[in-house]
């Protein structure tokens, strides 16, 4: 693999990542580019079939299965672990579930063993977000911690992220926590996603957006100069013509009042049901809807991932997008990323691009912005 350009204090040589609950490689394609060496842990088949045909390595395995000593190599350590039980509405399961792993993570920090606890909660999908804690603490605790950490979910798992946060301070890590919005960062796609990077060495801070936030009515060129307009739906598909992408779902809870994205904004949130939003074009007619490559694509997944197995949908609607991963990363390295050598790697196809977007040390902490950061969607297309 061919290396990049690092901080000093980080050769691409020294660094290994290990990616828990890894799905088909959000995380792991923006470690690729940046020259990071990967090992991901996946049990789904399809998402191990699609990391099969991308030729990441991977154990498909229960993470719940694994630990530290297996990689004793790592020196990044990162995971999305699902979030269902956490964003169940109505029935309050999704609040409980919350309770009782805040609670939990209190008694790990403390070095209680859980182990009996979590087999007794009601749905064992909830524990699985205590995983990254438990590999921090193990390795800590075998005199191997990981220089850095980072955690990745949607906006619901904050609480987690902040509860975790506390734990790793215990054990002497520094960290920032935050939700980030990915057209922030060049996605064309509005989505957000609740970040911890946690380092031993220095104090992280989240990665400073390149792009403008997009906002319904508002111009692409209206907006803080210094950053770049958010891309389109069009310019990322590389289509002809005008288009206007119609959600499979109503807006607030009305089947009737399906938002609507044109071709020149962002795509809303991918979901697993991406292929099921209509895609009509400028006179009005249907035309074919995404392909997965193209819902790919609006990810930030290279034009040809090979995506494999069955669910593909879901899969890409799962992961996290892999240029919004890329800031993460450097950021979690201490740096951050070439913009123009990552626009080349997200265009270029898969297996072109490995190790080709370097980071660059930023030597000056950027400082805090929180209205950068915080709060809600802005004006997003329910899918």
């Amino acid at each position: 693999m061919t290396t990049s350009v690092q901080p000093q204090s980080q050769r691409p040589a020294q660094i290994h990542m290990v990616d828990l609950f890894a799905g088909p490689g959000g995380l792991d394609v923006a470690a690729c580019w940046l020259g990071i060496d990967v090992d991901g842990i996946e049990w789904d088949p399809n998402a191990c079939a699609t990391r099969q045909a991308a030729g990441l390595r991977t154990v498909a395995e229960d993470v719940r299965r694994r630990g530290p000593a297996d990689f004793p190599g790592a020196t990044i350590l990162a995971g999305g672990p699902p979030c269902q039980t956490y964003t169940v509405a109505g029935t309050g399961a999704g609040r409980r579930a919350l309770d009782d792993v805040l609670r939990l993570v209190k008694r790990m920090a403390a070095g209680d063993d859980v182990t009996g606890t979590l087999a007794e909660l009601d749905d064992e999908r909830t524990g699985l977000v205590l995983e990254p804690l438990r590999w921090a603490l193990d390795a800590a605790a075998q005199g191997r911690p990981y220089d850095a950490i980072v955690l990745e979910q949607v906006p619901a798992v904050i609480p987690v992220w902040q509860a975790v946060q506390e734990a790793l301070e215990g054990i002497g890590y520094k960290s920032d926590c935050g939700i980030l919005h990915t057209e922030d960062f060049g996605v064309p796609q509005t989505r957000r996603r609740a970040i911890l990077i946690a380092r031993r060495d220095s104090q992280p801070h989240l990665p400073r957006p390149t792009h403008r936030r997009y906002r319904k009515g508002v111009a692409r060129s209206e907006g803080d100069s210094r950053l770049m307009p958010w891309a389109t739906m069009r310019e990322t598909l590389n289509w002809p013509h005008e288009f206007v992408v119609i959600s499979n779902y109503g807006t607030g809870g009305d089947p009737k009042a399906r938002g609507r994205r044109t071709s020149d904004e962002p795509s809303a949130t991918v979901t697993g049901k991406v292929s099921r939003n209509r895609v009509v074009a400028g006179d009005g007619t249907d035309v074919p809807r995404f392909s997965v490559h193209e819902a790919g694509q609006l990810q930030t997944f290279p034009h040809d991932y090979p995506w494999s197995g069955k669910d593909i949908s879901q899969q890409v609607g799962n992961a996290i997008p892999p240029r919004l991963a890329a800031h993460v990363l450097a950021a979690a390295l201490s740096g951050e990323v070439d913009g123009t050598e990552l626009d080349r790697a997200v265009k270029a196809g898969w297996g072109t691009a490995h190790g080709s977007v370097s980071v660059r040390p930023v030597e000056i902490p950027p400082a805090h912005q929180p209205s950068l950061f915080a709060g809600g969607d802005s004006s997003t297309m329910a899918t």
